[in-house]
């Protein structure tokens, strides 16, 4: 009798850290065959994409290959993209794979499923703003964030005369004053930095001007009203121009337009404002709402089957009376760790538990030059007030809780002292 599939659609925090549990609980003792589906060969934590697009991060050393991961912890990975669903058949449909002068390396599958659980992440929602799909860069993906780096360094590059600093002022505007746009400001700025260190441009840092533009009324909308205005503080301080109350109503190659018709020049621009799941999810037979997300009971069970499963940013789970689960990366992980549960639950014909998600706070970090957040929140208190050093190393330690659930103590440990050597070995900013 052949063994039950699980087909895990997408790589991302909450996918992989489930993928690895199922591993080794269900995959290493033959319980269960665990498949993993993702359109790329690797994995990198979307939290640092903000990093790995100013060349803080170095994608080649943090990036986890796929293939060799789910041959160390007991899964199988496939690499697809999700095309369509067949819940009569239990089946999934993927499209072709195509190399990068459109030749198929692939052709179109399909993949049968036992369980099916959709980890599709998040991309950002541009709300049908004019110009903005065409001039405006986006931090989804590792390719994306390595096409915003290229065109950043390629800028840069064009002002490599000393003569011309006098009379030069780079301008990048972005759009979303949430954790990514935040982060990203302060990112920008010391990479104009650690540029003009390494002889890259002649600019430095008082000839960078970033606007950061926000709808709501404060920066950090989602969070508490301390961390925003401590960071809007941070960030004016270090020289990025903060708008609040603003929209942007149209993006052109080097201008955005808010809402009350000022223009900002600007060389480059990022989109970073709102979230949305894959438009495909809404199109593939399962509930969905206006953002795209997968209707799910708070056993993380589609609406419409039971044996389908959706996790992370891609789905909407009630929370409360009239609230579903933040789009954060601790819920995805939060999600994982119950759902890996719930399968085996599943499996053995036992009960489904329903999720519950705890908020343990959030932290902004502001590059080099600071940290901001709160921790141990709770439905009583708003938490522990961090910022500074000790927020720093809070934040750093979230990736390392990540690598953690992928990899262990053993290899995060030797993850840790590799950075650490490298940080002497290496250039502070990845140049190419």
């Amino acid at each position: 009798m052949a063994i039950p599939r699980i087909v895990i659609v997408g790589g991302g925090a909450g996918g992989l850290a489930l993928a690895t549990r199922l591993g080794q609980t269900l995959g290493k003792k033959k319980r269960a065959e665990v498949v993993l589906l993702d359109r790329n060969a690797t994995h990198v934590w979307k939290p640092l994409l903000h990093e790995l697009a100013t060349g803080a991060l170095n994608s080649s050393m943090d990036e986890v290959d796929y293939r060799g991961h789910s041959s160390a912890h007991h899964y199988r990975y496939q690499r697809g993209s999700l095309d369509g669903l067949d819940r009569e058949k239990k089946v999934i449909h993927l499209a072709p794979i195509l190399d990068e002068d459109g030749e198929e390396v692939l052709p179109a599958r399909e993949l049968t499923y036992d369980y099916l659980v959709l980890a599709l992440g998040s991309i950002s929602n541009d709300f049908g703003t004019e110009g903005v799909a065409e001039h405006c860069h986006f931090m989804d993906s590792p390719q994306q964030a390595k096409a915003f780096q290229h065109h950043m360094i390629n800028t840069f590059l064009r002002y490599t005369d000393p003569t011309l600093r006098q009379h030069t002022q780079l301008t990048i505007g972005i759009v979303g004053g949430g954790a990514t746009g935040v982060e990203l400001s302060a990112e920008l700025l010391d990479a104009s930095r650690l540029l003009n260190a390494y002889g890259v441009t002649a600019l430095d840092h008082q000839n960078i001007s970033v606007h950061l533009i926000e709808g709501a009324p404060r920066l950090l909308p989602a969070l508490s009203e301390r961390i925003g205005l401590t960071v809007q503080q941070e960030l004016e301080s270090m020289g990025v121009q903060v708008h609040v109350d603003t929209t942007v109503q149209q993006a052109q190659q080097y201008q955005l337009i808010t809402g009350d018709g000022e223009v900002i020049e600007t060389d480059l621009n990022v989109w970073a404002a709102g979230i949305k799941a894959p438009p495909f999810l809404a199109e593939i037979g399962l509930t969905a709402n206006k953002k795209n997300q997968i209707q799910v009971a708070q056993t993380l069970q589609s609406v419409d089957d039971p044996n389908i499963f959706a996790m992370g940013d891609c789905a909407s789970c009630p929370q409360g009376e009239d609230s579903t689960v933040p789009p954060r990366a601790q819920a995805a992980h939060q999600q994982a760790k119950l759902l890996a549960k719930n399968l085996v639950n599943a499996l053995e014909s036992k009960p489904l538990k329903p999720f519950i998600y705890r908020d343990h706070g959030s932290l902004v970090s502001l590059a080099r030059y600071d940290a901001v957040g709160n921790l141990m929140r709770s439905s009583a208190s708003r938490g522990l007030f961090l910022e500074g050093w000790l927020a720093r190393q809070a934040y750093a330690s979230l990736y390392r809780m990540h690598q953690l659930s992928i990899h262990g103590a053993p290899k995060t440990g030797l993850a840790w002292l590799v950075d650490k050597l490298n940080r002497y070995l290496k250039p502070r900013m990845k140049l190419h």
